[in-house]
């Protein structure tokens, strides 16, 4: 489906690794802290790529709007970097993917709106990530996806065009952005979608139900 592609850009949270049990307990530990029952990780694992405002959400029914949403979100920043790289692990086919690109001789990053504070270290933790070219986390750019800007960054320090890369990501935002910065983009559907998704509706010119469906996508000329 892809011609000409010469690097292959990724969302991380639900689309390389499996971050929401430690973004569950993070938040989950708020609520028993204030005495309330612990909340299953099956109620976290749908709102784990929206970040602090999923969590909280689920755990709290509070949106960003609320005056005390600044704070429940260092708080809920302060758990998660104490726990962030206990239980989070690589999809199931990532690094399989991961070494197939490289062996066809294509760059690989990372584009997430997760702020440096978290994404340095858990990119540093796990050895899959040494192989990347470039990391571009949700502060890096003044802008976070949807915005391009962070697509466009890693583009440029690959020193790409955007049209020869292409972009991975589990939420509508991911391609949105992909689309705005002229890459191709592709849905991975087995991320944390939430109840009511319509992937149809996000305009992604691929879709994929495992990582290593992935490679029947890029045509290498």
């Amino acid at each position: 489906m892809f011609s000409n592609i010469r690097a292959v850009l990724f969302d991380l949270d639900g689309t390389l690794i499996d971050s929401a049990p430690d973004l569950g307990a993070a938040v989950d530990k708020m609520r028993t802290d204030r005495g309330l029952p612990s909340l299953p990780l099956a109620r976290y694992r749908p709102m784990a790529g929206a970040g602090a405002r999923g969590m909280l959400g689920e755990a709290f029914g509070i949106s960003p709007e609320h005056p005390d949403f600044p704070a429940l979100r260092e708080e809920f920043f302060v758990n998660y970097e104490t726990c962030m790289t206990q239980q989070t692990l690589v999809f199931e086919g990532v690094a399989e993917l991961i070494e197939q690109i490289l062996q066809r001789d294509l760059a690989w990053g990372v584009v997430t709106n997760k702020s440096a504070r978290f994404t340095d270290p858990l990119t540093r933790s796990i050895p899959l990530f040494a192989s990347a070219k470039t990391v571009v986390s949700g502060d890096t750019t003044p802008h976070a996806k949807p915005h391009p800007a962070p697509l466009l960054e890693a583009a440029a320090r690959l020193g790409l065009p955007a049209e020869q890369c292409v972009y991975v990501g589990d939420d509508e935002r991911d391609i949105i952005a992909g689309r705005a910065a002229g890459m191709g983009t592709v849905a991975a559907t087995y991320g944390y979608l939430g109840a009511g998704a319509d992937i149809a509706q996000w305009g992604a010119q691929g879709e994929i139900k495992s990582p290593l469906a992935l490679l029947q996508l890029l045509y290498i000329a």
